[in-house]
């Protein structure tokens, strides 16, 4: 992957983001256990602040771990979260007061102008399913049912005090570790603690399991799919403004290694090869494993919002099937293809496709372009007229209003000038 300079700053801010989550737990466990040394602020924290932030720095660390995962994936949460808990680590570093806790400072604040460089790169929305919601309400209510309740049956146990002991029993509970320390009293005054005790342990133990189901499902389907060579949910459903590769040939991989060169081009291939899925899961491809000639596939991979769909394998029969399918479900995306056979270059665009190649005439002029002194570069640019020029800029000239004016001059517009480039016999030569 080229190395730009917007790929260094972001992944430099994801870096920053992990560095600073990782010090702060090890600053907050040093602290906690009391191996910290005093730095100069030492005499001006009193000794229970610099234990408590010691605690919490340690959580904070936890919490920024998920905000650095959230940033690797792009989310704009994630942004967010690491822009609130950035300073957060960087005050509980000076409330530390601890020789140890000086790095955590420097890079907290180090990271703060990383990250509001990178701002806009980090744009994705986090829209929890209905499951994870309702996961997340079952735990909270949960706890919160044991954690109220055990505090208002104070009196019917031993050793709750206060609302932090009942929360302290509640998640002992329904964690099944059951340490022994806070029980409920014996005997028939204690009937009602101890039912309550059971209920709460259900209760918990069932939220729990639910919610590390929904936890570790996506997981599970990301590693299945990734096996299987398929696509999970949330990646079709982030398919938008992408590239359809439809089919798998000789010609798919450098079409997939030209799309990963243009920054920013989401695409995704669908294809009845399982080994060639497989494949293209393992190097983080999306790929769908399916029929590209049905509706049902090229719906699923969100063919209504695609830019462009390429047809690129052996079977020219095939790829029309596919090209047909597409342009009835998407009359106005541009469809560009290439023939095996020369001669099936006209039934290809008959099929729906807006600009058809054949790379063996291509070659072919080419390779005897070459033989007689031309260079390779020159000879692929003065076949195409020009079009090769900068490919750089192609995305921006076919979306600009010139783009009839690229059409003409690579003959997506002009059958006439495309057979005579593609198909004849071009026995001048």
């Amino acid at each position: 992957m080229e190395l730009t300079r917007d790929w260094v700053t972001v992944r430099a801010s994801i870096a920053l983001t992990f560095a600073v989550a990782v010090l702060s737990i090890l600053a907050g466990l040093a602290q906690i256990g009391g191996l910290g040394v005093d730095g100069p602020l030492a005499p001006y924290v009193p000794d229970v602040v610099r234990q408590t932030v010691g605690f919490t720095g340690t959580i904070t660390g936890f919490a920024m771990l998920g905000s650095g995962f959230a940033l690797k994936n792009g989310y704009r949460v994630g942004w967010y979260s690491t822009a609130v808990l950035l300073p957060l680590t960087a005050i509980q570093g000076l409330m530390q007061a601890s020789v140890l806790s000086f790095p955590l400072v420097a890079l907290s604040v180090l990271s703060g102008p990383a990250l509001a460089y990178n701002r806009n790169r980090f744009d994705r929305t986090f829209s929890p399913s209905p499951t994870q919601l309702a996961a997340g309400a079952a735990l909270v209510t949960a706890i919160s049912y044991g954690t109220v309740g055990s505090y208002a049956l104070r009196d019917q146990f031993n050793g709750i005090e206060t609302i932090v002991d009942a929360f302290y029993f509640t998640v002992v509970t329904a964690s099944t570790v059951g340490y022994g320390d806070v029980t409920p009293k014996t005997g028939a005054a204690a009937d009602i603690a101890q039912l309550f005790v059971l209920s709460s342990l259900v209760m918990n133990v069932a939220a729990f399991a639910v919610a590390l189901g929904v936890l570790l499902t996506p997981a599970i389907e990301a590693q299945l799919s990734k096996a299987l060579g398929k696509m999970t949910d949330r990646q079709i459903d982030l398919l938008d403004d992408h590239v359809l590769v439809l089919g798998y040939g000789d010609l798919t991989e450098p079409i997939l290694e030209e799309l990963a060169a243009r920054h920013g081009v989401e695409y995704a291939v669908v294809t009845t090869d399982e080994t060639a899925a497989r494949r293209l899961s393992e190097r983080d491809i999306p790929v769908f494993t399916a029929d590209p000639s049905d509706v049902e596939p090229l719906e699923r991979v969100n063919l209504a919002g695609a830019r462009a769909v390429v047809v690129a394998t052996e079977d020219d029969a095939r790829d029309a099937l596919a090209i047909l399918t597409a342009r009835q479900l998407n009359p106005g995306v541009r469809i560009v293809a290439a023939a095996t056979q020369r001669e099936n270059v006209n039934k290809l665009r008959r099929a729906g496709a807006d600009q058809v190649i054949s790379p063996t005439t291509l070659g072919g002029h080419i390779l005897i372009d070459c033989a007689f002194g031309a260079d390779s570069t020159d000879a692929t640019t003065d076949l195409l007229g020009g079009a090769l020029d900068d490919v750089t800029d192609l995305d921006d000239a076919t979306d600009s209003d010139d783009a009839a004016d690229l059409d003409d001059a690579t003959g997506s517009d002009d059958a006439a000038d495309l057979d005579d480039a593609t198909v004849s016999d071009h026995t001048s030569n």
